[in-house]
């Protein structure tokens, strides 16, 4: 099972291009579209998700047109955007039987045990009484991939999934994410790198509409690797290192600035070799095509 997406351009009325020329090959399993706000992850996600047009480019699921055969992409397909609105007064468990009813599952005691099985599924079984208006941002996000379970999907896309949860219930999701990417494509659209890294066998950077990158977390490494230096300055010294320096990231740590720079050759200078992580990757590729202050 694949998903191939190719030369994929969308510019919106306004003039801003969303996308330009994305390609992307995405397996079976879990994949982790990074990039910053307003890089063109979610533009890219309704289209997966039938709910906006390209205006140029084709997207394929396993030979099915996903551009033209709308009906038949939507049979297949779970989806959780960034922002789902929840009727607060009514329960789980009436909720998804509603939702199972507009997937076609006509048979009431099929829907009553395909609703039993998802909440349990998503460790909502024992809160399926309660108005989904009481949910917490956690539970909320498990009854959004339950819903998206309906079908049983073969491409599931989830948009920003984990913001704004606490690390107890970021750690419940991460736990759901992974089994389901066992069966099926799950693309991850997300800003968070900490996401990528835990869940994502493969992943893509994406910026200004454009892919930068692609491959496996290990790639990505293996391209900043020795290249990552570290020193601690004053505020006020900011400026002249970045006209000195290739600066990737910044952090405030003390009362200091931790300064990350890249660099093919020692800089010398007090800066110290640090082992690259992900997110240098993610800082690597993001700072060549903006200003590293603004991510």
């Amino acid at each position: 099972m694949e998903l191939s997406i190719k030369n994929l351009s969308k510019t919106y009325p306004n003039g801003v291009q969303a996308l330009n020329n994305v390609s992307l090959t995405i397996p079976q399993g879990m994949f982790g579209l990074l990039g910053p706000n307003g890089a063109g992850k979610s533009t890219l996600m309704r289209t997966l998700a039938t709910l906006q047009e390209a205006d140029s480019g084709t997207v394929t699921l396993d030979g099915i047109d996903v551009l033209k055969d709308k009906q038949s992409v939507r049979e297949r397909l779970g989806y959780l955007p960034q922002d789902f609105g929840l009727y607060p007064r009514i329960n789980a468990e009436t909720m998804l039987d509603h939702i199972a009813q507009m997937k076609g599952v006509g048979n009431k005691a099929e829907r009553k045990e395909l609703v039993a099985s998802l909440l349990n599924r998503v460790n909502l079984y024992k809160h399926r009484k309660k108005g989904l208006g009481t949910y917490s941002g956690g539970m909320r996000q498990r009854f959004g991939i339950a819903q998206a379970l309906v079908g049983n999907p073969s491409l599931i896309i989830v948009d920003e999934p984990t913001a704004g949860l606490d690390p107890s219930e970021r750690n419940r999701f991460y736990n759901l994410l992974s089994e389901l990417g066992e069966n099926t494509i799950v693309i991850l659209s997300t800003h968070i790198v900490e996401d990528v890294n835990t869940l994502c066998s493969n992943m893509a950077i994406i910026c200004t509409g454009e892919v930068l990158m692609q491959g496996t977390p290990k790639e990505g490494l293996a391209q900043v690797n020795g290249k990552i230096y570290q020193k601690s300055i004053d505020k006020s010294e900011l400026e002249h290192y970045r006209e000195e320096y290739q600066v990737i990231s910044t952090k405030l740590i003390a009362g200091k600035l931790s300064l990350r720079v890249e660099s093919d050759t020692d800089p010398g200078n007090g800066f110290e070799s640090t082992p690259a992580d992900l997110e240098d990757v993610y800082f690597s590729f993001i700072s060549k095509k903006v200003d590293p202050i603004t991510i």
